[in-house]
């Protein structure tokens, strides 16, 4: 518990040594919830937001297919091509329909490269569930994004800067292809 003299200065000298015990007590536990009160309403409403933040989005970066092989040497399929195109939409972000929509897209490329509706299930399920703007990891949605974005639509700033930021990354890679 906080001691009688600490508070704020208003309260300070307040309570006289001769209130009992259970009084000061009791005011101290008031007190005590008022600032807890006070700060986790502070920390809520600072936390929790969903609201875009004004701020540039970072320069475009793939690594592949994140934490799965970009290929199969022994198939001699490729689909690399499936997670960079599903990368450029990841990093720019946007609503939950986007990011389904984008994933979806993202089944149906793997499922054409490889003729293999296991292989594209497979790696649907681990885009839907580990791709959540809500996870501080590089390959999540909005990843261009600080983290905390979640699933804001871009303004047309927002969606003009990135646009500018591919033409960028184009300039100095010369094509959206995968990492060796």
């Amino acid at each position: 518990m906080l001691p009688l003299s600490a508070g704020p200065p208003c309260l300070r000298g307040r309570l006289s040594s001769n209130v009992s015990p259970p009084i000061n007590q009791q005011l101290q536990v008031s007190r005590s919830i008022e600032y807890a009160s006070v700060l986790m309403l502070a920390l809520g409403v600072a936390g929790c937001s969903d609201v875009p933040r004004s701020e540039a989005i970072a320069p475009f970066t793939t690594d592949g297919c994140s934490l799965f092989p970009n290929r199969s040497l022994s198939w001699k399929k490729d689909w690399c091509d499936c997670c960079v195109a599903h990368d450029r939409a990841y990093w720019r972000g946007g609503t939950s329909d986007e990011r389904l929509a984008t994933d979806k897209a993202f089944k149906a490329c793997v499922k054409e490269k490889t003729s293999s509706p296991v292989l594209a299930a497979l790696m649907y399920a681990g885009v839907r569930l580990g791709g959540t703007p809500y996870l501080n990891t590089s390959f999540r949605w909005g990843y261009g994004w600080s983290f905390g974005r979640g699933y804001a639509p871009l303004a047309q700033g927002e969606a003009a800067d990135a646009s500018r930021r591919e033409v960028e990354y184009l300039a100095a890679h010369q094509s959206f292809s995968c990492p060796n």
